[in-house]
């Protein structure tokens, strides 16, 4: 059996957890949280520690997942964990991965250890289509649209901002921009073109809204490059309206093949949860970096350096008679 332990017991900490219990290979040490353990109660029947006990379990566990947000926890966190264990996490801010992986690379290679970043469906299982398509497809261009539904990372965001209590955004992509990509037009779309940003924030008292919703709406790699909405609203309301998580999108490449004939290529997702499926792909990938670490592997890899096979619980020869 491959030993896990999940780093962080919110929504997504939470999403690990049950999909390490339907996983026939692996078993669960602990949830970690920087919480009192006692008011942390899992959904599984799993014990739970401090995340300082986490010392007392090095050579005890395979594999940590970190379940923490991208905005602040992981770029603080992941190195340190990365000094005693192998680690998957779903650090999702595009634009500074390729920094993220250079500075965890460092730790990983001095310390033995091996992790997987920006794990999840995107980046992640989108990643690999847009690579896939592009491959088979070469002339042509890539097309991603988010949602409806809600952005974890951007809600953790929001909620990172001094003066907000709590926060939820949803992603929306555009009818005009999805019609006229599915329709094999091949428009030139920027980020504001493609998506809207909608944010239901509930404010401390006496909070400056005006100030949060400057702030919003001018983070980078967030919301500035988006049209967005803010609404100010009653925590109440938050969680009569707002509760669901539910979440998806499409990766779509329109191109030719040659003069006379094109194609569109196209992954779809409709979640029901977004932190059930994004914890459901971290469990696969603990088993992939389980298995690419026994046989010596270190340093840190993406989703494009791990074998599709070593995702599986099944034996290769299982997946090529069943799947092939």
């Amino acid at each position: 059996m491959i030993k896990v332990g999940i780093v962080g017991y919110g929504n997504l900490g939470r999403g690990v957890c049950i999909a390490v219990d339907k996983a026939p290979d692996l078993e669960c040490v602990g949830v970690f949280t920087r919480r009192n353990p006692e008011t942390v109660k899992p959904v599984t029947n799993v014990k739970v520690y401090k995340v300082e006990d986490l010392e007392k379990f090095k050579g005890q566990i395979d594999v940590l997942l970190l379940c923490g947000g991208s905005a602040t926890d992981l770029p603080s966190t992941t190195a340190e964990y990365l000094k005693d264990f192998n680690t998957v996490d779903s650090f999702d801010t595009h634009a500074k991965i390729p920094e993220y992986k250079e500075k965890l690379e460092k730790v990983a290679l001095e310390n033995g250890t091996l992790g997987a970043i920006s794990i999840g469906w995107d980046p992640g299982l989108f990643s690999i289509a847009r690579m896939l398509f592009g491959a088979v497809l070469p002339d042509g261009n890539d097309y991603t649209f988010w949602g409806k539904g809600v952005s974890q990372g951007h809600s953790d965001a929001i909620r990172r901002i001094e003066g907000v209590k709590n926060a939820i955004q949803y992603t929306i992509p555009k009818d005009d921009a999805v019609n006229a990509v599915r329709n094999g037009l091949n428009p030139t779309l920027t980020a504001r073109d493609k998506h809207l940003r909608e944010c239901f924030v509930v404010a401390l008292d006496g909070a400056d809204k005006e100030k949060i919703e400057n702030e919003i709406k001018s983070m980078p790699n967030y919301f500035a490059d988006y049209d967005t909405i803010v609404h100010f609203i009653s925590e109440e309301e938050l969680k009569k309206n707002h509760s669901a998580l539910a979440h998806g999108g499409f990766v779509i490449r329109s191109g030719n093949m040659s003069e006379d004939n094109g194609a569109i290529l196209e992954l779809g997702l409709k979640l029901g949860s977004n932190p059930e499926f994004t914890g459901s792909v971290l469990t696969a990938y603990a088993r992939a970096v389980a298995k690419l670490s026994k046989e010596g592997k270190k340093g840190i890899v993406t989703v494009f350096d791990v074998p599709l096979k070593y995702l599986s619980p099944k034996s290769p020869e299982e997946l090529i008679k069943g799947l092939l």
